[in-house]
């Protein structure tokens, strides 16, 4: 479960000239120790065959009972519209960055005209401040900088 995000005008584009890049439901995670519970580790996160762990393997706080209104995967599907609580044992969502985030400021600089220049796949649209707000709640990031996305 992901959404991609776009320079407006772009939607559904994998250029990584217009694709900014993609937020994806990532498995628990421990807020107050900063650690995923994937036993691979965060490389591991989007692969099978990995365990996960029913506990923080550093603190032992255990897993926060979520649904489809409070979990990342919810958030994925349209569900969920409250972010996460940042503390403790919680479902997180993870970013994957297709455009270097001082290239996207750097193509949004003087385009202040433009009053969401940030669109997602379904046709929402934000502002710098308002993606950037978005991307509080993916505290794994990967990058693939200059990567069709297909």
């Amino acid at each position: 479960m992901s959404c991609n995000y776009y320079l407006s005008g772009n939607k559904n584009s994998d250029d990584p000239e217009f694709h900014i890049g993609k937020r994806s439901a990532a498995g628990y995670y421990c807020w107050n120790c900063r650690k995923t519970l994937c036993m691979g580790g965060e490389s591991k996160i989007h692969y099978t065959g990995h365990d996960w762990s029913e506990t923080c393997l550093v603190c032992g706080a255990k897993k926060e009972k979520e649904s489809l209104e409070t979990s990342s995967a919810g958030r994925e599907l349209g569900f969920n519209k409250n972010p996460s609580k940042r503390s403790g044992v919680r479902s997180v969502s993870s970013f994957t960055w297709a455009m270097p985030k001082e290239i996207l400021t750097k193509k949004l600089k003087g385009k202040l005209w433009l009053f969401k220049p940030i669109e997602d796949e379904y046709g929402r649209k934000f502002t710098l401040k308002q993606f950037m707000k978005k991307l509080e709640d993916c505290p794994i990031e990967y990058y693939s900088i200059n990567t069709w996305f297909c």
